[in-house]
């Protein structure tokens, strides 16, 4: 049954101006990850945001304006000597902020130490919502104070090996209850859980669980999840609520990969695919409104 999607997703006022729909910063990629920086980054802005600025290591800059230079603004931040993103940069990413609406970090930032400490001063002191998914997972499974600390919108996106990291349960567990694992993980933590997988599951620190049953398994490919957070960020920028933008991010982007899968193989499917089928699972929608 197909879902009907918020306004803020299927219209347009005719005085819309790129800023009403949101300014996401993704901190995102290291010297051998450009790539999930520029999945998440077209995503964000292929699921309707109205800006994108991409964080990334300086020297590291021209590589990836040559990914996505056509839409999205990227922003040279200082770095480790592996080219990751250096605790160092915490400052400037500071003082820009404010500047922003939504942070989306963790697609290949690496397991860098110097990085880690970075990832975890952002969680803790960054007063705007986050999307928080893969090396900024990995950074909170050793220090999950941080997301005690701050008590605003925050989204986590992990894969059930990431979720076993996270709660120090066994991963068979949390394959056969993946409904509870969620919902006590948000509870306690007061926040947004989506735990990918089959079933994708849907937890909000109230205890609201939304099942998704979009995709398919052509989408367990290298970079599906970028493209997932890069969706999530652009609809909290639009307006959606914390619950709403992991719901509708999780339905759209399964649904994204199924329209892609008839067309291309689910076997040939690649994460970029699944970008270039997000305009045609809003425009099913579009059409089949009433």
């Amino acid at each position: 049954m197909m879902m009907r999607l918020p306004p803020q997703l299927s219209r347009r006022k005719s005085t819309a101006h790129k800023n009403d729909f949101g300014h996401i910063l993704i901190l995102a990629g290291s010297r051998n990850l450009l790539g999930a920086a520029a999945l998440t980054a077209l995503a964000a802005m292929r699921s309707g945001a109205g800006l994108v600025t991409l964080g990334i290591p300086e020297s590291l800059n021209n590589v990836v304006q040559k990914k996505v230079s056509s839409v999205v603004m990227t922003w040279p931040l200082k770095e480790t000597k592996n080219l990751s993103l250096a605790a160092s940069a915490y400052p400037q990413i500071n003082k820009k902020l404010h500047s922003f609406d939504v942070v989306a970090l963790g697609p290949g930032l690496s397991a860098h130490p110097d990085t880690q400490k970075l990832i975890l001063k952002v969680i803790a002191h960054a007063r705007l919502p986050l999307v928080i998914d893969a090396d900024a997972l990995n950074a909170l499974s050793n220090d999950l104070s941080p997301l005690q600390k701050n008590k605003g919108i925050k989204i986590l996106t992990p894969h059930p090996g990431e979720m076993s990291r996270l709660t120090n349960l066994n991963k068979d567990f949390i394959e056969k209850n993946r409904k509870k694992a969620a919902v006590d993980f948000a509870k306690k933590f007061y926040c947004t859980i989506l735990l990918k997988g089959h079933p994708t599951v849907v937890a909000a620190a109230t205890g609201e669980v939304y099942i998704n049953q979009t995709g398919n398994p052509g989408m367990a490919t290298a970079g599906s999840g970028d493209v997932l957070t890069g969706m999530i960020a652009a609809f909290l920028g639009q307006g959606l609520s914390e619950f709403n933008a992991a719901k509708y991010g999780a339905y759209l982007h399964g649904l994204a990969g199924d329209l892609a899968a008839r067309e291309i193989s689910q076997a040939a499917l690649i994460a970029a695919d699944i970008i270039d089928y997000v305009p045609k699972a809003l425009r099913q929608h579009e059409t089949s409104r009433p």
